[in-house]
């Protein structure tokens, strides 16, 4: 069985190593508080100097490879040394991601796990969600929503290959664990903390059975889907959805809503089946018969791909006023392109291999085909 483990990372091994009793080190704790959610370029050469001498320290510490050590300077090494019974093995196929906040601090102690888990044999990632820290509420709920994603893309096919995935959760900052405990009901095998007693146990937490109410989601299909490619509604047009699933915002005194981080795992974990079922109807999206004949037979990955394309694109012509010519920028890797002596007749990537053929009618798009590539281009 090979693990798949996900380790939060705080900044324990940084301050764990700042010597109390040194005169010169006093302040230390209190800058590394200070400077917890600023980037490179926003630190004070004294900050740089203080978290470069520490990280310094930290490595020297962890090349004398004790695992006594190891464990006492660093929180997220000894919920790792736990998940093995206290020994690292010597060969293992297990895969280590490190979540890091999108701080100066968190590249730091981020790169001195991993730099000592791979000296161990471990395949070993980190994951950085772009403005994630707890430097503000917003920042940190645009972080939690990019790892979302990431966890949407990494985990689920992991589990169903075989992989035991787990999330050790024993050190990072506290706002990021409560939201990953929650992550971890819905994918992971079992989340992990420390007894926090002289034994230091490790206490793992199993799976539970959760199953989703799915009923709001399909009431609101086409709004989730939007939602979810960026779209904001005025809150009125959204008074069936709980507004724990919603995040609210004021522009010219009306309040409008889309999707909050826990909108985005319940939409996350149930778009598979739902957008499978029918071509949802997006606003300044037309379809011909001949695309609608075209989707008949796709699986339930290529439904979703497709349908949240569309999304994509039914949001930046909603966002932009019908402009055609922003769905490139709007939309990443579309590749939308006017197929050369056909008026008005454009393509735009689904996939590597797969494309659809659309036409320019007033402020929106007429789709004709979908297909593989060549098939496309042969008959748009």
């Amino acid at each position: 069985m090979i693990r798949f483990v996900l380790s939060t990372i705080g900044t324990s091994i940084l301050t764990n190593l700042i010597d109390r009793g040194c005169p010169t080190e006093g302040t230390w704790f209190g800058i590394l508080r200070d400077s917890a959610n600023l980037n490179y370029d926003e630190l004070t050469a004294e900050t740089e100097e203080v978290i470069n001498a520490l990280a310094e320290r930290a490595l020297e510490k962890l090349m004398e490879d004790s695992a006594t050590t190891n464990c006492r300077i660093s929180a997220e090494l000894n919920g790792i040394y736990g998940i093995y019974g206290g020994q690292l093995p010597t060969d293992s196929n297990d895969e280590h991601y490190l979540i890091c906040t999108d701080t100066a601090q968190g590249q730091k102690t981020g790169a001195l796990i991993k730099d000592f888990l791979e000296s161990q044999g471990f395949t070993v990632g980190i994951v950085t969600p772009p403005r994630l820290s707890t430097q503000d509420p917003e920042s940190f709920t645009m972080g939690t929503k990019e790892l979302i994603k990431w966890l949407e893309d990494n985990v689920p096919w992991r589990r169903e290959s075989g992989y035991h995935v787990i999330f050790n959760l024993v050190g990072g900052f506290k706002s990021l664990q409560g939201y990953m405990n929650t992550f971890g009901a819905f994918y992971a095998d079992e989340v992990v903390y420390i007894f926090e007693s002289p034994t230091a146990d490790l206490i793992k937490i199993p799976r539970l059975p959760i199953q989703i109410d799915a009923t709001i989601i399909e009431k609101y299909l086409t709004e989730f889907a939007l939602m979810d490619a960026g779209k904001l509604y005025p809150v009125e047009e959204l008074e069936g959805i709980s507004e724990t699933l919603l995040e609210f915002v004021e522009e010219n005194g009306t309040t409008y809503a889309g999707l909050s981080a826990w909108g985005e795992l319940l939409w996350n974990r149930t778009k598979s089946d739902l957008l499978s079922e029918e071509l949802l109807q997006f606003p300044r999206l037309v379809y011909q018969q001949s695309f609608i004949n075209d989707c008949k037979n796709l699986n339930n990955q290529q439904w979703t791909k497709l349908q949240e394309t569309l999304a994509k694109i039914a949001a930046a012509l909603e966002n932009s006023g019908g402009d055609i010519s922003q769905l490139n920028q709007q939309v990443s890797g579309l590749n939308f392109e006017q197929l050369t002596n056909l008026d008005h007749i454009c393509t735009f990537r689904i996939t590597r291999g797969v494309r659809v053929s659309c036409e320019i009618a007033h402020d929106g798009l007429t789709l004709r085909h979908y297909g593989n590539h060549d098939d496309v281009y042969d008959n748009p």
